[in-house]
């Protein structure tokens, strides 16, 4: 038996993660800045609702303390609870991208240095990080929020590579588009300016998510199913991608990548001092 802490579980991937792991006879300690609704839509012995601000550190110290003294042990954090911000990076002002920060970056880093003292001891556990595809192709219109993402991907690779030695795994997740609640006011904000300059171009991007909000192809139950199938994987990859969207655009990057390699190589290599 398993213990899963699990941040933003009030919905989407968070709750059906929660659901998933309760079933399977697992203990789940399941956080959001509201938790009444968690307790109630999943009642189980097995289920520690409990409130937490991400970027509140005291927090999230106090909360995985909760979880040591009712099951012992945490096996798996899900670092999942996440903020959105539509808008050209230029458009978007200093505390619109603070804002974004506090959630997809320190929060982060605060449940997660929570948490690995007790995965330190253990010796064993798993830490998966959810970022997206937009943390490994960036788009017009996503800027600050693929940056936030970058950088869980970046702190993710180092993290993975410190913690290998100590028996502790880490994955970076990176879905495509997925139907929860994530294009909705409540994740995800615009920039309260708007420049005519990027209409064509973040200004298109704006207008997307009240077409294709609650329409995206991704299963959000089959995302939770493949996080589980991850965690639970006696060698786990380093990334996974979910939802053919994301293979195709980490494709599509890949390939860019490889081809301006090869056209700039002669240049890359031409930087060193020359041979005495």
């Amino acid at each position: 038996m398993r213990t899963w802490f699990v941040t933003g579980a009030s919905r989407g991937f968070g709750f059906e993660i929660a659901r998933q792991a309760l079933e399977l006879g697992d203990n789940v300690v399941a956080t959001a800045r509201r938790p009444g609704a968690i307790a109630s839509a999943l009642p189980s012995e097995r289920l520690l609702a409990l409130p937490l601000d991400v970027s509140d550190e005291d927090a999230a110290r106090r909360a995985v303390e909760a979880a040591v003294d009712r099951f012992g042990r945490v096996d798996v954090l899900v670092n999942n609870a996440g903020r959105g911000l539509l808008g050209a990076v230029e458009e978007a002002a200093d505390a619109e991208v603070r804002a974004v920060y506090e959630t997809n970056v320190f929060g982060l880093l605060a449940v997660t240095r929570a948490v690995l003292p007790v995965l330190r001891r253990q010796r064993a556990g798993h830490v998966i990080n959810i970022s997206s595809v937009g943390g490994f192709s960036g788009s017009t219109g996503w800027g600050i929020y693929n940056s936030t993402k970058f950088a869980v991907e970046g702190l993710s690779e180092a993290l993975r590579l410190e913690l290998a030695p100590l028996g502790v795994h880490v994955t970076i997740v990176e879905p495509g588009m997925f139907r929860t609640d994530f294009l909705d006011d409540s994740s995800l904000h615009s920039t309260a300016t708007a420049i005519e300059d990027y209409h064509g171009t973040a200004g298109q991007t704006r207008q997307r998510p009240a077409t294709f909000n609650h329409q995206q192809q991704g299963d959000p139950a089959k995302a939770a199913a493949a996080i589980i199938t991850i965690a639970s994987a006696e060698k786990p990859p380093l990334r996974v991608q979910l939802g053919a969207d994301c293979v195709a655009r980490v494709e599509a990057k890949l390939a860019h990548v490889a081809d301006e390699l090869a056209q700039w190589r002669d240049l890359a290599l031409s930087t060193a001092f020359e041979e005495q």
